[in-house]
Order: C-alpha cells, then sequence, then structure tokens
C-alpha cells in the first residue's frame, strides 16, 4: 500500500515539523554550489523564516480558489515554489502574471469593445487596432486594471489594491534586486489582495445587468417598451457606471460596422443618459467629435455627430479644433508616464504639450480639467523616482495655472487615479510640493484655508477622498464658488 497522499489533499500545504531544517540543508547545498564559482551568496534568497511565514498562512488563502480553478492557476504553483526557494521577487512576478492572465481572461469574457472603448478611449487612433481578444496583449498592465475599474470588473477599493501590487512588481521584483525588501506577510498578503480582488471576484449584479445589457442592443431590436423597462435599470447605476456605460454607447455607435438597428437601439436609451452627466463628461464628446475632425475619419466624424444631435449636444462640439490636439498629447504624456521607462520617455511628451498649450498656458476650457489632472498625476511620480528631465517642465506649467486650474489641482485627490498614488511616499512628498505651489495661485480664503487643512490632515493621504469632514469642508468650497 502506497504512503502517498493524493494531490487535492489539503494538509499538503501545511508544512511537516522538520521543513525549517530540510530548506535550511538544500540551501546550503545550494549556495554552496554557487560559491563553487565565485558567484555571490550573500543576499540571494529571502532567510528561512521568512519563507514560513508564507507557508503558515499560504493554506487559508488559496483555499479561497475554486478547486477547479487551482487546477488552471499554474502560476500560483510557481508562486509558492518560488517562496519556497527563497525567490520572493521571482514569487511577486509569477503572482502578478497570474493575475493579469485572470484578469484578461475575465475582460475577454465581458464585452471586449466596451473594454477598450474604457481602457483607451473611443476616439483614439490606438482604439482601431483594439478588436480581439489577443489584443488584450498590447494593453499596459495599469490601462487594464484602470479599464477593469472604468467597466466594475475590479471595484474602487480593489484597483488601489491591484495599483499597489503593480507598483512592487515593477520595482522590487525580479526586474530589479530588491528581494530582501519583501517580507513574507507582505507577500501573502498581495496574494490575498489578487486573489480577492481578481482570481475569484464574482460579477456583481450590475455589471451582469450591464453585459446582458450590450448583448441585447447588438443584438437584437429593442422595442419602445423595452427601453423604458432599461431606463428604469439606468435611474439605480452609480454615476461612474453612467459615464462608462455613456461611452461605451459612443464607442459602438460610432463603430463602422455596427449595424443600423444597433444604433436605433442606442437612440432608444442614450438620451436619458445624458441627462445625468456632468458638464464636464459632456464636453469630453464633443472632443471626441474634434478627434476625428482632425484626423479627417470622416465616417467617424458623421457617426459622431448623429449621436450628439440624438442628445441635443451639437453645442459641446469645441470651437476650436487645437482641443483635439491637446488631448492627443495629454494622452501620449500619460501612457508615456505609465510606461515603466517612463524616465526615459516621458521628456518629449511633456515638450510636446508645453509647446501647444504655449508660454501663456491656454486650454480650451473642454479639456481643463484632464489637461491638470494629467500634470498632477505625472508631477507626482509613478512612486519610485522623478523625472528629470519633464519636471522643469511641469513646474513651469504650474507657474501659467489660473486660480481654477489651481484648485482642481488642489482638490485631485479626489480622483482615484491620484488617491491611489498617494499610497506611496514619494508620491505623498510631492503632493505636498504641489500644495504649496498652487497656495500662491489661489486668492479666496476658503481655498487658501482648505490647503491648509489638507496640510494639517494627519490621517493616510490615500484615504483622505473618504474623510468625511474633508468632504463637509469641499462642499462648502463649492456652495461658495458657484454664489
Amino acid at each position: 500500500m502506497s504512503n502517498s497522499k493524493s494531490a487535492d489533499d489539503s494538509s499538503n500545504l501545511v508544512p511537516s515539523s522538520d521543513y525549517s531544517s530540510q530548506i535550511s540543508a538544500f540551501e546550503n547545498n545550494l549556495l554552496g554550489f554557487i560559491g563553487r564559482y565565485g558567484l555571490p551568496t550573500e543576499q540571494v534568497l529571502v532567510g528561512v523564516p521568512e519563507r514560513l511565514r508564507v507557508f503558515r498562512n499560504v493554506e487559508d488563502v488559496v483555499e479561497r480558489i475554486e478547486a477547479d480553478q487551482r487546477q488552471r492557476s499554474i502560476y500560483i504553483s510557481k508562486f509558492i515554489a518560488a517562496s519556497a526557494a527563497g525567490l520572493f521577487d521571482a514569487a511577486l512576478n509569477y503572482l502578478w502574471d497570474e493575475t493579469i492572465y485572470e484578469l484578461r481572461r475575465r475582460v475577454a469574457q465581458y464585452d471586449l469593445e466596451y473594454f477598450f472603448d474604457a481602457a483607451v478611449g473611443s476616439s483614439s487612433d490606438r482604439r482601431k487596432k483594439l478588436n480581439t481578444e489577443e489584443d488584450l496583449l498590447k494593453i499596459d498592465d495599469s490601462e487594464l486594471i484602470k479599464g477593469a475599474q472604468e467597466i466594475g470588473l475590479v471595484s474602487d477599493l480593489g484597483f488601489r489594491h491591484l495599483d499597489y501590487v503593480r507598483y512592487m512588481r515593477n520595482w522590487a521584483s525580479a526586474a530589479h534586486p530588491n528581494q530582501n525588501e519583501i517580507t513574507g506577510l507582505q507577500l501573502i498578503g498581495m496574494l490575498e489582495t489578487c486573489i480577492l480582488e481578481v482570481i475569484t471576484l464574482p460579477l456583481s449584479t450590475v455589471v451582469g445587468e450591464i453585459k446582458k445589457l450590450l448583448s441585447n442592443i447588438k443584438n437584437n431590436k429593442i422595442s419602445e417598451s423595452e427601453a423604458k423597462q432599461i431606463l428604469i435599470f439606468f435611474a439605480d447605476l452609480p454615476m461612474e457606471r453612467v459615464v462608462t456605460l455613456a461611452e461605451g454607447f459612443f464607442g459602438i455607435y460610432t463603430k463602422e460596422d455596427t449595424t443600423t438597428q444597433t444604433r436605433q437601439n442606442i437612440r432608444f436609451l442614450v438620451s436619458d443618459l445624458w441627462s445625468r452627466l456632468d458638464e464636464h463628461t459632456r464636453q469630453r464628446f464633443g472632443v471626441k467629435y474634434a478627434r476625428f475632425v482632425f484626423n479627417n475619419d470622416q465616417d467617424k466624424q458623421k457617426l459622431s455627430r448623429e449621436f450628439l444631435e440624438t442628445v441635443s449636444g451639437l453645442s459641446y462640439i469645441p470651437d476650436n479644433i487645437r482641443t483635439a490636439e491637446i488631448q492627443a498629447a495629454i494622452e501620449n504624456l500619460l501612457l508615456a508616464h505609465r510606461a515603466v521607462n517612463n524616465f526615459y520617455n516621458e521628456p518629449p511628451f511633456a515638450r510636446q504639450l508645453q509647446r501647444l498649450v504655449g508660454n501663456e498656458g491656454k486650454v480650451p476650457s473642454a479639456i481643463n480639467n484632464e489637461y491638470v489632472l494629467c500634470l498632477v498625476e505625472v508631477f507626482l511620480t509613478n512612486g519610485n523616482g522623478v523625472a528629470w528631465n519633464a519636471e522643469p517642465i511641469y513646474i513651469d506649467l504650474f507657474d501659467n495655472f489660473s486660480p481654477e486650474q489651481a484648485l482642481i489641482a488642489v482638490l485631485s485627490f479626489n480622483e482615484l487615479e491620484i488617491s491611489s498614488r498617494l499610497q506611496l511616499p514619494l508620491c505623498q512628498e510631492k503632493f505636498r510640493k504641489l500644495l504649496n505651489l498652487m497656495i500662491h495661485k489661489i486668492s479666496m480664503p476658503a481655498a487658501q484655508e482648505l490647503i491648509k487643512e489638507i496640510n494639517r490632515y494627519s490621517g493616510p493621504l490615500e484615504k483622505m477622498r473618504n474623510d468625511s469632514a474633508m468632504k463637509r469642508r469641499i462642499e462648502v468650497l463649492k456652495k461658495i464658488i458657484s454664489a
């Protein structure tokens, strides 16, 4: 009779009583072998106690994954193997590979067109090249998790946690010799984050209903009575879903191969969504039209104008098509900034944006918000280091800020992308420097007092957007401004 245990016996996950001595013996033999060739043996492997911390906790975390899903989780197996070997940097790489693989799989099963529109924008030049599941490989990891958050596959809190894991993967994984900076508890915490926020996260009811709606719009004729039932569903949608769904409708409507029936379905529904959008979001649709004009994309120009006519939105078309050029420069700068080699690639795009806004910093009102938030994000850095050749450009552009732009910059901590960055020490330092730059641009006493309150805030900056007292101060400021 064999003494071996079955592969699915969960007791196999628990280290044996002599696990520590076994792995120590393996480590000594391995490092001895490496040392025979005159290679470094110090700071190669994480210490045995840290590895044991992973193994004492891994069972509770991995058991959250359903058995059938575990069978395809090859990178989780590699994560455990690398952790046992003391290569935490490699383990983090494998964990991120599993997370990205699973997120791509979920996006592909949801609605690819809707996702691509959310991730890169329905009117961008890149969007034309993104159509199939294979094209998901062309999407940067940061765009993937942000796009997934936009369509509801990842929660706001999940996005923030995943963004932090992505940062650790980029700067403390096998790409850099920093494995000793990751402790066993940190590693197991990141495993739990990825499992809870992506690998085992079920679709919410709202996300499931949107998926069904998109399929229905593309494949069936919607009657007026059915449209009225759908409009009831719209009334309960949170604002971020309203915005993303409206932009998704725009993307579907302006695709050349969309059927006449699908466009009719959208016309039945989109006016109700439009009525719930704020002015800033409506202006973005006008910018999309301007982009098509700028690119001489006559088919999409015609279709986007039809869309705006349907929602009585022609007044949001910018008078100055230069708006589209600045919008493209903003997108290119953010794309370069969010990529791994941003220190080298970012400055040329920063200079291009500076050329377009000119010495006086004139920015069309339709993209004023995007322009300011872009500059805030790139000035905060990616948390790892400063793009030294680009930072002086950002400070010059800040010098030309109007009081309105300065206030947008001060309140930028309310934006999820900015709030997520404020988890990182360097970004926190840069945000406080930003506040000091902006306080001289604003003369309104209430706004200056708000900046002082932010500087006095003692809690984690990334949680400031949810602080009830801070929310009240912001509401008071908005009432003063609108009075």
